[in-house]
């Protein structure tokens, strides 16, 4: 790999202008503007912002990239407004076809969805509309039919069954699927994005080797295992953090996803008092099978991270945390009880969580958590009581943006009319930065050549040019994976 000097950058909140050096993927030198060897291949950044490239922690790339090829139901404010959107986009679709929508939120409708509404609007046509969160599918009878599944009496597939549908519909040609997600990579390069967390529910291993040695280099990848797949994976010496082969040094081995409890849009988030509809939600995983799971992960060498929404669940995995000695992350950790904030810092955790989750759900959750909302998606509770933040989108759930996070955990609000939800637990721009850079927080001698270069200093600039700050150029190992216009 050639060396780079990136010249003429300033760290967020320095003046003073530097030149970054990149030896063989690495950082090597850190000089001033004047120090500037032969033979090497110089950048001028002309004063613009270096940080470290951004993670997102927390994504299901196949799905987000499917996602931006199906009906968009997020603007239906009713069930009868995600139909008429349906109806809309259904005319010419043969009965061959499957016709997919998703991001609906049905937790917020007045409404609710049902199979003969659907019916009625599809005509026959084979139709599943995949809720935003992911934990549910509402299908016409055409479409239950055809995929052999038996939907309650309102068309709708919750958790596992739901899981297991959209699997299938998103079974289509491989160099499509790899097509779609170049393309919606390519989109993340271009916002600062150096590496994901992909927790893809399949072997994926194997489906991001395919990808790399069909050329994609957009940025690192951590493949997630699930548990039916954690004894292949030992059988194969993975370990979390692991390096694959084959994987052009853009591979490693993820963490072991469990998931534990559904999702507060389905109401399905297990939780210590019931909702106002009924029921506590569920726990999909007994507190008996999770300790064995996280003892095994201790065993095999892989980080558990354990989905947790609900207080009730988060106090489930906490406990087997801690039964089984082993340090890991919580994915979500959206409603936490007072006395288990200080649990997440005593067991070393990391929470895992989507900050602008906390916007798209604040109607739901204070529908559905009535009073109890300032300990809902706490940000600054959770680091203050010690533990370690890991910023992601759960794209598709959120878009697979950063600086879309960022501004949500800094701001606890977006424009639209509304103040600040729970500002008590917003945390600032510098802590978000730091939680989105895997703790790096500034570029240093020694690590990874894997930067975003930015059109402003990220601590400095208003409110609603961060939320959608201008990235000028993103590196991964000195390479550039985006090159804006003006570089």
């Amino acid at each position: 790999m050639p060396d780079i000097v990136l010249a003429s950058v300033r760290q967020p909140g320095d003046a003073a202008f530097s030149n970054i050096h990149v030896r063989g993927g690495l950082v090597s030198r850190i000089s001033a503007t004047d120090e500037l060897p032969r033979g090497v291949h110089v950048v001028d950044f002309d004063g613009r912002y270096a940080i470290p490239g951004l993670w997102d922690e927390h994504v299901h790339m196949t799905q987000w990239a499917l996602a931006a090829n199906r009906i968009d139901l997020s603007p239906a404010e009713s069930a009868r407004g995600a139909v008429d959107l349906v109806r809309s986009r259904i005319s010419g679709a043969g009965p061959d076809l499957t016709v997919v929508g998703v991001g609906f939120r049905d937790a917020v409708w007045d409404d609710v969805p049902g199979l003969e509404l659907l019916d009625a609007a599809t005509q026959g046509v084979p139709t599943a509309l995949i809720s935003h969160d992911l934990h549910c599918v509402w299908l016409n009878s055409a479409a239950a039919e055809r995929y052999g599944v038996r939907p309650d009496e309102d068309g709708l597939l919750r958790e596992d069954a739901a899981f297991a549908l959209t699997r299938e519909l998103g079974r289509l040609p491989d160099d499509v699927v790899d097509g779609w997600v170049s393309a919606a990579s390519g989109e993340a390069a271009a916002r600062g994005i150096v590496g994901v967390v992909d927790f893809e529910m399949t072997w994926n291993r194997d489906v991001w080797l395919r990808r790399i040695a069909g050329g994609f280099d957009a940025f690192r990848v951590d493949a997630g295992v699930y548990p039916e797949d954690l004894e292949r994976a030992a059988a194969a010496r993975m370990r979390t953090g692991q390096l694959l082969d084959g994987g052009a040094g853009l591979l490693s081995v993820g963490p072991l996803k469990v998931l534990i409890d559904g999702s507060l849009n389905t109401r399905t988030a297990y939780c210590v008092d019931p909702y106002p509809h009924g029921g506590r939600g569920i726990l999909t995983v007994s507190e008996t099978e999770l300790l064995a799971l996280l003892v095994r992960a201790k065993e095999s060498g892989f980080v558990p991270a354990v989905h947790a929404i609900g207080d009730a669940a988060n106090q489930v995995a906490l406990d087997a945390f801690a039964a089984a000695g082993i340090r890991g992350r919580v994915e979500h950790a959206q409603f936490v009880r007072h006395e288990d904030f200080v649990r997440f810092g005593e067991l070393g955790l990391t929470a895992s969580v989507q900050p602008a989750h906390a916007l798209d759900d604040r109607d739901a959750a204070d529908a559905n958590w009535v009073g109890r909302t300032d300990r809902a998606f706490p940000l600054r509770s959770l680091l203050e009581a010690g533990a370690s933040l890991a910023l992601g989108s759960d794209a598709p759930v959120a878009p697979l943006d950063p600086w879309l996070a960022m501004s949500a955990a800094a701001t606890r609000s977006r424009r639209d009319g509304r103040g600040p939800w729970h500002p008590e637990q917003a945390i600032t721009r510098q802590e978000a930065l730091v939680a989105s850079t895997r703790g790096r927080g500034r570029i240093r001698v020694g690590e990874a050549a894997d930067i975003a270069v930015l059109d402003g200093d990220p601590l400095a600039v208003p409110d609603s040019v961060f939320a959608e700050m201008p990235v000028a150029a993103t590196l991964v190992a000195g390479r550039f994976t985006y090159r804006g216009s003006g570089v």
